[in-house]
């Protein structure tokens, strides 16, 4: 729960600091006080996006730091997930820089605004006017007995269930399209591996054909260097070879008498051997070379054929041209064993539709299950605020095509009189009379919750009189089930049933207004609900009334 809240250079709040106590606390104070203010910094705190236009004038940040007691609310999970240090006492600080900046931290722990918004979803459920239009919607009225019949698991069952069934129908639609495109380019298909089946490319042959007609196109010239390279190393007595073998034996000769000469001799045998090796390969080359007319012109075409097809297929290589090769062998693969593979994929759907069908059934008997306990409870606290021919039905219904949610609509029907049909809520609620189911839907989904801390700001709008002590006593009893229950109101029977009460005022100087708020003293908490109840004059019979209520 909410135990302290610091407020630095926010809006018209200066300098605040207040404790919050556990159970039901109220807060009032006159129109334009601020108590929207307080609740927009709360809402800083659970995640919401920051303005700079919310730095005090003057300052150059503000800040906003929460104390949260989170003893017996198993929150400790949440924060090992997201690397967060836990401890029962909890602090959580929103930073907004006047250049729009912005900074949360909790635990003194930098945390980003999803973590914030998540954690804050535990921790605070503020409820404004605005959201009674929520009880117009759909999905908040499925999410409202979802929180009822407290189906998570089968929930999750559905939704994993409904994703892989989205998955294997998105898988078949691709191979469906996937077919018919090459279908449609079959023959196609067929005609270019005919070209490559004829062609019979190999890895590399490219390189190897450039090679050779190269070669093949200096044959003369290359023929020539070679022999004359041969004539020089060993096709006379001063060639080369002869010479360094003279050499070899005389240094053989002089080691007898000089033993470096070894060494010198067997290094110069190792290359009189090598220069032999190389002397034998160059003529053997030669001999082999021959200008061939006849093979130039089929590497010539070979290649030119490589060439085209590199071309023809938008590929400057041979590798290229090969994954285009295999590229389309796998396609008519495909092609050939499609019908086949559709046949798979259609089976693996039904298989993953009759699991939606069992997860969604599962789903939707939670519901069904649900919405009559639902039904009657929601009833029960209607009548007690003053709707005595209230009458209450969820519908569960099939819907024409499931979605992330469930296979349900679910709707929810009221009337207020006897003799009057059900109709959807959205159609037929007045103003007050949407201020109470809420109220009711508020009540009975806290405990399902187990949120530790819930804002009801001016929920009463449309209500005053018994209703409205009504209003306020369902609030007492939902404060006493280990809940901190806070209400910003303008109702005086609201006012009287909280245990604690808190005033917000607005102090106006020649250059500044201020917002402040504070804890009443009994005495003061007697005048307080005696002027919301007289207005501005206090009456004795005011006063006498306030404190009436007080006792009740």
């Amino acid at each position: 729960m909410l135990t302290s809240l610091a407020i630095r250079n926010y809006a018209l709040i200066e300098s605040l600091e207040i404790d919050f106590e556990s159970g039901f606390s109220v807060i009032t104070g006159e129109t334009g006080a601020g108590k929207s203010i307080l609740l927009g910094a709360i809402g800083l705190l659970l995640g919401n996006r920051a303005d700079s236009s919310a730095v005090r004038d003057g300052a150059t940040k503000c800040t906003i730091e929460g104390c949260f007691n989170l003893t017996s609310y198993d929150l400790q999970p949440f924060f090992d997930e997201n690397d967060l240090e836990y401890d029962d006492e909890c602090f959580i600080r929103r930073e907004l820089l006047a250049s729009g900046k912005s900074r949360a931290f909790v635990n003194d722990t930098p945390a980003s605004l999803v973590q914030l918004k998540a954690l804050g979803s535990k921790l605070i459920d503020i409820h404004s006017q605005h959201q009674n239009l929520l009880l117009n919607s759909e999905s908040f009225q499925r999410e409202v007995l979802d929180t009822l019949a407290a189906n998570n698991s089968e929930r999750i069952a559905y939704l994993s269930a409904f994703q892989t069934y989205q998955s294997a129908e998105r898988t078949l639609r691709q191979a469906q399209a996937e077919r018919e495109k090459n279908r449609a380019d079959e023959d196609f298909i067929r005609f270019q591996l005919q070209q490559f089946d004829d062609a019979r490319l190999q890895e590399g042959e490219d390189e190897e054909l450039e090679a050779e007609q190269s070669v093949l196109e200096h044959a003369e010239e290359i023929k020539t260097d070679l022999y004359t390279i041969v004539n020089l190393l060993s096709n006379d007595d001063n060639d080369l070879l002869s010479q360094l073998k003279s050499s070899v034996n005389t240094l053989h000769s002089l080691a007898r008498n000089y033993v470096r000469a070894t060494e010198w001799a067997e290094r110069m045998e190792s290359t009189y051997i090598e220069l032999k090796d190389i002397t034998d390969e160059l003529e053997d080359a030669s001999e082999r070379i021959s200008f061939d007319p006849e093979r130039l012109n089929e590497v010539e075409e070979r290649l030119n054929l490589i060439y085209t097809l590199q071309q023809k297929h938008h590929v400057n290589d041979l590798p290229s041209l090969l994954a285009v090769e295999a590229d389309l062998r796998t396609r008519m693969a495909s092609i050939d064993s499609s019908d086949e593979h559709i046949d798979e994929l259609m089976q693996a759907l039904a298989q993953a539709q009759e699991a939606l069908i069992a997860a969604g059934k599962a789903l939707t008997d939670s519901r069904k299950k649900a919405a009559k306990t639902a039904e009657q409870g929601i009833v029960e606290r209607l009548i007690s605020l003053g709707m005595p021919n209230i009458r209450f039905q969820i519908d569960v219904t099939p819907r024409t095509t499931p979605d992330n949610s469930g296979m349900d609509a679910v709707t929810f029907r009221f009337s207020a009189n006897k003799s009057s049909a059900l109709q959807d809520i959205s159609d037929v609620a007045s103003g007050g009379e949407i201020s109470r189911v809420m109220l009711a839907i508020k009540a009975m989904t806290a405990a399902s919750r187990g949120l530790p801390t819930l804002i009801f700001d001016e929920i009463d709008t449309g209500i005053s009189g018994h209703i409205a002590d009504r209003m306020g006593s369902i609030m007492q009893e939902m404060s006493a089930q280990n809940r901190q229950i806070i209400s910003i109101t303008h109702l005086p029977q609201i006012a009287a049933r909280g245990t604690y009460h808190y005033k917000v005022s607005k102090t106006e100087a020649a250059t500044s207004t201020t917002t402040e708020i504070r804890c009443l003293t009994a005495d003061e908490r007697v005048r307080e609900i005696a002027s919301m109840i007289s207005g501005a004059t206090l009456t004795e019979a005011a006063i006498a009334n306030a404190r009436s209520l007080l006792s009740l």
